[in-house]
């Protein structure tokens, strides 16, 4: 029997479309592939490659597209001063010695006989190094008794002595100095206790990691005042950065060794005084977002993780959004599209987006540059970042139906439609940015001493490493040294008996001149 032509047409137009899909997953798995080995081999920067700056996204290779606004970018050469080259002088801080090269008595006569005449000198400097050594601080306390006293009873004490000096740790070989040292290895310089061990053993003294470990606990208990404080400062508002990262921690009750764990962020935003606090738990569940924020009235910026989501439905909190993770979205495209178009091509999809969230920052750039109040930026955003991204929008709209949902360009446009509400509000408010890079790289430190010391062995242990991640950042973010910020706060907590002396030991209110008189 001869098949009929309707059935025919019918089956072929379902092969058609069978083999149309097969073909869609075949490039979103290859989009996958390659978006894994870039993020395995590839750079880590996001900075636009020069080869992918005009190229067409891989899944936007079409003859033409009607659908592409095109944005004209005016480029202007600012006037500069050149740099002077050559090496940099080295700081006038920095103490001399003086090491003097002159030539032999006897070559200081002329040929006619007469005696040269010092007529100036050459100066050249050289940067050394002094290795770091141990010293033992001795306190010694004079006994003073009457000697026509003795043995006869009197009122009160026949010998007398100084009190014992106070430390932070009572009875402890560990002064504030060193304390200090070892903490700044750890949490600033990323060094585990077992490293440090090795280096103190070099320096002439084995000083155990488990010691260093035992005063790390001790002072993660002495400090919780200050990080009760500290957080107070960081929900004093009006905005908070948010965020969120990994840790291992191996003897958590009723959990494996292998279970993951997270560290939590909160940073101040917009305040000359920042503050940074950090908080471990054993979860990452909405629940402990809104226990950290309990209380907090203000705007909350934040990646677009959905345990964040509660907050859109408070009403005593505001959700801005990160426009730096929805431009990495579109970046992803360009890491993978590079990879197939070697051609550069006038217009992309991806480029097109990436272009637009680039005027928005150098608007942001401009307002820096000219130093302008909130209220000026409020203008600024209205006349300028107002109109582009209502283009934007208009154009992301335009562009969903026509790319497949499941590929990265189709997921980079979902996200960020979906989020458009979060990342547009910051146009409401001047102290608000585009993004939440303060608490990422507030976090970033502990994710690269993550990687040193890989975990942590107690819970206990995990907390003491956040409230001292906590002071050192917040020291770090108001451009204190860390290691003279720690060396005056060990030195003073057995001195602060009040929540108020407490309170002005903490990084953004210590003064330095009051710690060194006292």
């Amino acid at each position: 029997m001869k098949p009929d032509s309707a059935e025919t047409a019918q089956l072929l137009a379902e092969q058609q479309k069978v083999i149309q899909q097969q073909q869609l997953e075949i490039e979103y798995l290859k989009e996958r592939i390659e978006l894994l080995l870039s993020q395995v081999y590839g750079k880590k920067s996001e900075k636009r490659p020069l080869e992918l700056q005009d190229q067409l996204s891989y899944l936007d290779d079409q003859p033409e597209e009607p659908d592409t606004i095109p944005i004209e970018e005016a480029v202007s050469v600012p006037a500069h001063t050149r740099k002077k080259s050559g090496r940099k002088p080295l700081p006038e801080e920095l103490p001399r010695i003086e090491v003097i090269h002159d030539i032999p008595e006897d070559q200081k006569q002329c040929a006619c006989g007469a005696l040269l005449d010092w007529i100036g000198e050459e100066i050249s400097e050289q940067l050394d190094f002094i290795p770091a050594q141990l010293r033992v601080i001795r306190h010694i306390r004079p006994k003073y008794a009457c000697k026509q006293c003795e043995g006869v009873e009197t009122e009160g004490k026949t010998v007398k002595i100084a009190p014992p000096p106070r430390q932070i740790l009572e009875k402890s070989i560990v002064s504030a100095g060193l304390l200090a040292q070892i903490i700044v290895a750890k949490f600033v310089d990323a060094l585990p206790f077992y490293r440090q061990e090795k280096q103190f053993a070099r320096l002439g003294y084995e000083l155990s990691r488990t010691n260093m470990a035992n005063w790390t606990l001790q002072l993660g208990e002495i400090i919780q005042t200050l990080l009760k404080l500290l957080k107070q400062e960081v929900l004093s508002g009006p905005l908070i950065h948010m965020d969120e990262t990994t840790i291992q921690v191996l003897k958590e009750k009723g959990r494996s060794p292998s279970s993951k764990s997270y560290m939590w962020v909160m940073r101040t935003g917009a305040s000359a005084k920042p503050a940074v606090y950090f908080h471990y738990s054993t979860s990452r569940a909405s629940a402990i977002a809104q226990e950290l924020l309990k209380s907090y009235q203000g705007v909350i910026q934040t990646d677009g993780y959905a345990g964040y989501d509660f907050i859109d439905s408070s009403s005593e909190l505001i959700h801005a959004g990160c426009w730096a993770h929805a431009r990495r979205k579109f970046m992803e495209v360009l890491k993978v599209k590079g990879k197939y178009h070697q051609q550069k091509l006038k217009t992309g999809h991806a480029s097109q987006a990436v272009e637009y969230i680039r005027q928005l920052y150098a608007l942001e750039d401009q307002a820096d540059e000219k130093q302008f109040s909130f209220e000026q930026r409020l203008t600024l955003r209205e006349e300028k970042a107002k109109p582009l991204l209502n283009e934007f929008h208009q154009w992301l709209k335009n562009l969903d139906p026509q790319v497949p949902p499941k590929g990265l360009l189709g997921k980079a446009i979902a996200y960020t439609l979906s989020r458009w509400d979060q990342l547009t509000r910051y146009l409401d408010h001047g102290f608000v940015g585009l993004d939440n890079n303060a608490a990422e790289n507030a976090i970033r430190p502990f994710v690269v001493g993550r990687k040193n010391f890989l975990f942590c062995d107690t819970p206990a242990g995990a907390e003491a490493m956040a409230g001292l991640y906590s002071l050192v950042e917040t020291a770090r973010a108001n451009q204190l040294n860390p290691y003279e910020y720690l060396k005056r706060l060990f030195e003073q907590p057995p001195y602060a008996e009040t929540e108020d002396q407490m309170g002005s030991l903490l990084p953004q209110y210590l003064n330095p001149t009051r710690l060194d008189s006292e």
